[in-house]
C-alpha cells in the first residue's frame, strides 16, 4: 500500500500501478518505494532497465512535489540510470535522496537495491519546477 499524504494519492500513474510501484516513505529530502522484480523483466529474465528507470523518475519526483506542495510540483528534464547488478527475483527498493532543492530546479540521487541490500542500479533525475495547474 502506497504511504502518500492524502494530497499525492491520485497523483500515482498508471504505469507505477502497472509495475507495482509501492512508495513507503515520502519526503522531499527523501522518498523511498519498491517494487517486484516479477512481471517486469525483460527477455532474458531480468529486471527489465526501463523498469528501473522508472522508479528514478517516479521516486524523484514525488519527492519534488514534497518539496513545492501545494503551489508547485516537479516535472523531470533530465533522467540518467546505470545499471550495476542484475535483478532476477524478489523486490527492488529505491531510495531517493536530495543532492539540491532550489525555488525552480531540484535534484535527486536515487539508489536501487535488490532483497539483499546490494546496489543494482544508481541514478539521478533533475526536475524543473513548476506550477500547479489549477482546475
Amino acid at each position: 500500500m502506497n504511504d502518500l499524504p492524502e494530497w499525492a494519492v491520485d497523483l500515482v500513474s498508471p504505469l507505477d500501478r502497472k509495475l507495482g510501484l509501492v512508495i513507503t516513505e515520502m519526503s522531499a529530502e527523501r522518498t523511498v518505494g519498491s517494487m517486484p522484480v516479477e512481471g517486469n523483466e525483460q527477455p532474458m529474465g531480468l529486471l527489465h532497465g526501463g523498469a528501473s528507470a522508472v522508479m528514478v523518475e517516479t521516486l524523484g519526483s514525488f519527492a519534488a512535489m514534497a518539496h513545492g506542495w501545494p503551489e508547485r510540483a516537479g516535472v523531470g528534464v533530465d533522467l540518467n540510470i546505470t545499471h550495476l547488478r542484475s535483478a532476477r527475483s524478489g523486490r527492488v527498493t529505491g531510495t531517493a535522496t536530495a543532492v539540491h532543492l532550489g525555488r525552480n530546479v531540484v535534484t535527486y540521487q536515487v539508489d536501487i537495491v535488490d532483497d539483499a541490500g546490494r546496489l543494482t542500479a544508481t541514478g539521478r533525475l533533475t526536475c524543473q519546477m513548476i506550477s500547479v495547474p489549477r482546475h
